[in-house]
């Protein structure tokens, strides 16, 4: 397991290709997020994101401690940038490596929904109208509840 937290932009082909460490790997799944140029109809420059060092880092070690004691994983590694951002930067990367298929599908999702949700990660957006912080979205919370609702059965 790899985390890192990082100002300096990073290559999402390069996440990739220093994943699969493992012979044993049958599926590596991935998700990239990219700073968007519009949200919610409005046009986005930049964003900044703020966040608590070293507490980040435990926070986002702890979803992949969860993720691989829910799924048999062979590897897990979140990059999550910080700081100033312009729209089309990759903001997030999460890569999970498993022998089959639907445990690196499923985990890769858990991750999101988790860091979406509980990551102390804060998104201030700038565009030609100003600047505002991002408040979360019931839909992120409805997506981590249904990995409540399994982690408990």
């Amino acid at each position: 397991m790899a985390i890192y937290v990082q100002k300096d932009p990073f290559d999402p082909s390069y996440c990739l290709n220093t994943l699969q460490k493992d012979s044993g790997v049958g599926a590596l799944v991935t998700f990239v997020g990219y700073v968007r140029d519009i949200n919610e109809g409005m046009p986005v420059q930049s964003m900044y994101l703020e966040h608590y060092p070293g507490v980040t880092e435990q926070a986002l070690g702890k979803i992949a401690d969860q993720a691989q004691t829910q799924w048999p994983l062979l590897s897990v590694d979140i990059y999550h940038r910080v700081g100033n951002m312009s729209a089309g930067e990759p903001i997030v990367f999460v890569g999970v490596c498993s022998a089959h298929r639907q445990a690196a599908f499923d985990a890769c999702n858990f991750i999101m929904d988790y860091l979406k949700t509980r990551a102390p990660l804060w998104k201030q957006e700038h565009g030609p109208r100003g600047s505002h912080w991002v408040e979360g979205r019931d839909s992120d919370l409805n997506a981590a509840a249904r990995w409540d609702t399994l982690r408990q059965s």
